[in-house]
């Protein structure tokens, strides 16, 4: 599968488990609630490790945890929900994150530019037919009346 990053298209090197599923070695992300259950088995883990989080939860609940956590993903359930914009900027600006910012899940392709000014750094649409679209809207505009993270 393939995503974009840093405004290229490459291949996704992460799976995602399921919170009923059993771990497996290499780069893999959670959910936000199987984190905080299994933090400390999972810091063991033989390969990367990521987060998934949705609207409803709270990066100030795991900012100490950024240190070693590689990806986090923003697990979008509806384009119509902001809160993860929020979430990708607190991330960035208060605590200092310096690893992926991915947006998964329902966002528009419209969105991917204003992501992107939040602090979000790659996309991984559902439809890999909208990869070379949303890449081309990262450079949607030229000019911007505020300030970015990036």
């Amino acid at each position: 599968m393939q995503i974009i990053k840093n405004k290229q298209i490459v291949d996704d090197s992460w799976r995602t488990i399921a919170d009923e599923d059993n771990l497996s070695d290499g780069d893999i992300t959670l959910s936000f609630t199987r984190w905080q259950q299994h933090k400390q088995d999972l810091l063991n883990h033989n390969g990367k490790l990521g987060v998934r989080i949705s609207p409803a939860d709270s990066v100030a609940d795991i900012a100490d945890d950024l240190a070693t956590l590689q990806l986090i993903e923003l697990d979008f359930p509806d384009f119509a929900d902001g809160r993860l914009f929020s979430q990708a900027w607190l991330l960035r600006n208060r605590y200092g994150y310096q690893g992926e910012i991915r947006a998964t899940g329902h966002y528009m392709p419209d969105q991917v530019f204003y992501l992107s000014r939040v602090g979000v750094d790659a996309f991984s649409p559902e439809n890999s037919e909208r990869l070379a679209m949303e890449l081309n809207n990262l450079n949607d505009f030229t000019v911007s009346y505020q300030q970015s993270v990036n």
